[in-house]
């Protein structure tokens, strides 16, 4: 049979199919192992030159073809059945919701927007910053000396054949605002944080929500007062006794750490009314260093700041004992701790 005569034939027959199984029946006897196109291949042998080279461009070019059309009708075909499908289905956007399917709200979730709510009403700003930050700015802006631990790389996560890194704090998210812009600044950033952590109480993943304030008047007795305001509203307890202990931090100076009083009752952290004592934040007047590094003239302008874990609050809250359960999506803890959404 002649190329021209097979091209003819096969043309003919796929041009009368109805059906995929008719399409695959003509498939299989134009390219299957014992199909026409094959034989043709196997009359190679018997030609020599040029003509055994043209003669064999000339089968693949039909096969190709053959092919090709045999591919665009399944396609039809398919497409066929699938508008036939769906022209048989149907949604009934009426039924009602199923209430065991209905999701819940992450407990980290829940706490975002419990912060977010309440520095808010306290007339903080929110802003944002990068989480793949430079060094200038999660470092050296923050008066980190070269030499800090932080800056190591069993502390921190650096990029691969780069001078970037991953944040090691919402600090970044301070600089970058106290640079852009003029005082008075009133301040928060909540966030994704990295460092290279892992156990009961640290992840290498993590949250943190931090605030500040920039202004010609800003003292400690201000930080004070914004803490007490803050972990009231979240505890909703109206007793919570701070008490701040010296501490060191390069950013800030005096530094302070802050202890929030407890109590214990059937072996769970209950928040305010007790008499025992634990650290809860880190805080402090921002270095006149920082101020400077950042164009804010530390003679005319003073400010504090404050951080705080999302993921420690929460726990603190709701009596989840270890911080690795918010991120190992089992779904047993999502259904004890979740929150249905307002």
């Amino acid at each position: 049979m002649t190329l021209e005569k097979l091209s003819s034939d096969f043309n003919s027959q796929i041009s009368a199919i109805t059906n995929k199984q008719e399409l695959e029946e003509i498939r299989v006897n134009f390219l299957g192992k014992k199909g026409l196109v094959t034989e043709l291949f196997l009359q190679l042998k018997n030609i020599a030159g040029e003509e055994k080279k043209s003669f064999g461009a000339s089968i693949n070019l039909l096969r190709d073809q053959i092919t090709k059309k045999i591919e665009t009708k399944k396609d039809e075909f398919e497409n066929a059945e699938l508008n036939e499908k769906l022209q048989g289905e149907k949604i009934d956007l009426t039924a009602p919701i199923r209430k065991e399917n209905r999701g819940l709200l992450h407990p980290i979730s829940k706490v975002k927007r419990e912060i977010e709510e309440i520095f808010a009403s306290l007339g903080f700003e929110f802003a944002q910053g990068p989480e793949i930050e430079d060094d200038f700015h999660n470092f050296t802006a923050l008066n980190m000396p070269a030499d800090h631990p932080a800056r190591q790389m069993q502390d921190t996560f650096y990029l691969q054949n780069s001078e970037l890194l991953l944040r090691t704090h919402t600090s970044n998210t301070q600089i970058r605002k106290m640079c852009n812009s003029q005082p008075p600044l009133k301040i928060a950033a909540l966030g994704r944080v990295f460092r290279r952590d892992s156990d009961q109480t640290h992840t290498p993943m993590f949250h943190q929500v931090e605030g500040f304030v920039v202004d010609e008047s800003a003292n400690m007795g201000n930080l004070k007062w914004v803490l007490e305001q803050f972990l009231q509203a979240f505890f909703e307890v109206k007793n919570v006794e701070l008490r701040f202990r010296p501490s060191f931090f390069p950013f800030t100076e005096p530094s302070a750490e802050v202890d929030i009083n407890y109590s214990l009752e059937n072996g769970r952290i209950k928040i305010g009314g007790g008499d025992k004592f634990m650290e809860i934040l880190g805080c402090g007047m921002i270095h006149r260093n920082v101020l400077s590094n950042c164009g804010i003239d530390p003679e005319k302008f003073q400010g504090f700041a404050f951080g705080i874990g999302v993921e420690r609050l929460a726990m603190l809250k709701y009596g989840i004992t270890d911080l690795r359960l918010f991120f190992e999506n089992d779904f047993r803890f999502l259904s004890h701790f979740g929150f249905k959404p307002n």
